[in-house]
Formats: C-alpha cells, sequence, structure tokens
C-alpha cells in the first residue's frame, strides 16, 4: 500500500487570508441624532454643548463609524467636529455606518500590503473565516493579486474554487513567406 501524501501540503499554494488583516478593535457607531435639537435639526449652540460634555474616552481605541439616524440636515461641519473630539481616543473614524467603516479600513490595509511575495505563485484567497470581511475587500484583492500571481483561487487548498489563471506568453509567429513569388531585380536609385 502507497502512504498518503498530501498533495495540498507539497504544493506551490499561498493562502491570502484577509481576516488576518483586522486589528481585533471594537467597532461602534456614533449616530449625532440625541445631538440635534428635538432630533431634527443642528442647532450650533446646542450641538456644541453636546460635543463638549459627552464623554469621548469611553470610544479609546474603538474604530468609530460617525453617523445620523434621524432625516435631518446636518452640514459636513458636524460630523467634522465630532471627528476632532475623536482624534487621539479612536483608532479610526470614518463617515457612515459599520459597513462603510468595514469597506474604508480593508481598502486602507489593502494598498499597504506588500503584494510582491506573491510573485508568480498560487494564491488561494481564503474565504469563510470572518463575517467583519467584506464582499468589496475580496474583490480588491484578487485585482491586486491579479498582477503579480500566476493562478487565483477561493476557499481553502484543500477545496478551492479556480479564479483566475495568468494567460501563457503569446508566441511569436514567424512571418509567412510568400511562396512562387520572386520580387524583381530593380535598380537602387542611388546607382546611375
Amino acid at each position: 500500500m502507497e502512504p498518503i501524501t498530501n498533495r495540498v501540503a507539497q504544493g506551490n499554494i499561498e493562502v491570502y487570508d484577509l481576516s488576518k488583516l483586522w486589528d481585533e478593535r471594537p467597532v461602534t457607531e456614533f449616530d449625532i441624532a440625541p445631538f440635534l435639537y428635538e432630533g431634527l435639526m443642528l442647532r450650533e449652540k446646542e450641538f456644541r454643548q453636546h460635543v463638549k460634555t459627552h464623554d469621548w474616552h469611553q470610544y479609546k481605541g474603538h474604530h468609530v463609524a460617525v453617523f445620523c439616524s434621524a432625516d435631518a440636515i446636518v452640514p459636513t461641519w458636524g460630523y467634522m467636529l465630532i471627528a476632532t473630539k475623536l482624534e487621539d481616543v479612536a483608532a479610526s473614524v470614518v463617515f457612515g455606518r459599520e459597513q462603510d467603516l468595514l469597506r474604508d479600513y480593508f481598502t486602507r490595509a489593502l494598498a499597504s500590503e506588500e503584494w510582491s511575495e506573491y510573485e508568480g505563485a498560487n494564491v488561494v484567497v481564503k474565504g469563510c473565516g470572518s463575517k467583519l470581511v467584506p464582499v468589496s475587500a475580496y474583490v480588491d484583492a484578487v485585482q491586486r493579486l491579479q498582477k503579480v500571481a500566476a493562478k487565483l483561487m477561493f476557499g481553502e487548498p484543500c477545496s478551492s474554487v479556480p479564479l483566475w489563471r495568468k494567460p501563457a506568453p503569446k508566441k511569436k509567429k514567424e512571418s509567412a513567406k510568400a511562396v512562387g513569388v520572386k520580387k524583381p531585380d530593380l535598380p537602387s536609385p542611388s546607382a546611375k
């Protein structure tokens, strides 16, 4: 009987796990609606007072998504004022909801990755890892990997879905020579 061999372990397969980019910090959605007058509009004096008295240190180390749940017109500076209070407190601050924060986080993380280590490799983009990883991060990662990898798959090394393979270099065709046609011997213009 032949010994069992693990062809996956012997194969030239690199696993790219997007969930390893996440820093494990908590995500907090910060709704500014309670800071609005009757939940409908921003009155500068009252808004500034709420911002001044709010305990911002409770967001220490959090990723914070700032949004407004009320159907209200909020001037841009209102969100900007909140962001100034979260500077040096929160790990990151974005405008929007949790999914916006995650998209922004993974976009920045993927932009700072060193992709050259996957040059010419067969890469499996690990799936089913984390519910925090947005689909947009998978799309971004595969586009970046296509520039360097030889083959891309999705899933696990033992059961992956093929996505893309680098096309083989095209062979140069030799120029076809005309058969049976002879160019006439003509004098060159400079010969007299």
